[in-house]
């Protein structure tokens, strides 16, 4: 049965844009996948510690020479890496913030990040075969005749993150424009329904 991990980053709850594109999403994924399993990683609920010494220390060293501390450093990361290697699909869930993703899901990212795991020695990506989804909630509007255009690093840097890794089928859903929720231009499921709409609705 396939496996779909989701990684979410918002704290908004219910007000969430990205959070509510992504359950549509998954919903939508559920009626495709009757029998498929969904794993969740909220980094909102979970706070991940960012890199130390220690654990690059551990990362650096190898893993026959590991310490029972260096084990220790390591075993939240490898629990993350399990959940990326056992997953058939991926969606990364996130709002931006000034431009670019949020602390929280970069220390996720330099916690899957592992050579001789997700990334080979040689540097080329492991996670070969793999599909993944980035939804992305951002006040702004991109696009080429947007003035803020090359300042939109958060897509370009989670694909370019995606395709290191080896996972080169990766689809972009950006609500672009999210803000119209919170000021109250428009309602939330009209906006989720400009980027992910329903079967039903959308065979209507």
């Amino acid at each position: 049965m396939p496996n779909l991990l989701v990684v979410e980053t918002s704290s908004r709850g219910e007000a969430s844009v990205s959070r509510q594109l992504t359950k549509r999403f998954v919903a939508n994924w559920q009626g495709r996948n009757p029998k498929g399993v969904v794993v969740r990683r909220d980094l909102s609920k979970d706070a991940l510690p960012h890199v130390t010494m220690p654990w690059l220390s551990a990362y650096f060293t190898s893993p026959q020479a590991h310490t029972s501390d260096m084990v220790e450093q390591l075993s939240l990361s490898d629990t993350l890496v399990a959940e990326l290697l056992a997953a058939d699909e991926l969606i990364i869930a996130t709002p931006v913030y000034n431009y670019n993703i949020p602390a929280s899901l970069k220390a996720w990212v330099d916690h899957i990040v592992r050579k001789g795991l997700t990334l080979g020695f040689d540097g080329k990506g492991l996670l070969i075969g793999k599909k993944a989804t980035v939804i992305l909630a951002s006040g702004g509007v991109y696009g080429e005749a947007s003035p803020i255009d090359h300042l939109n690093f958060a897509p370009r840097y989670l694909e370019a993150i995606l395709n290191v890794l080896g996972i080169t089928n990766v689809t972009v859903i950006h609500g672009e424009g999210a803000k119209a929720v919170d000021l109250g231009e428009a309602s939330m499921e009209a906006f989720v329904d400009a980027f992910i709409q329903e079967p039903n609705r959308a065979a209507a």
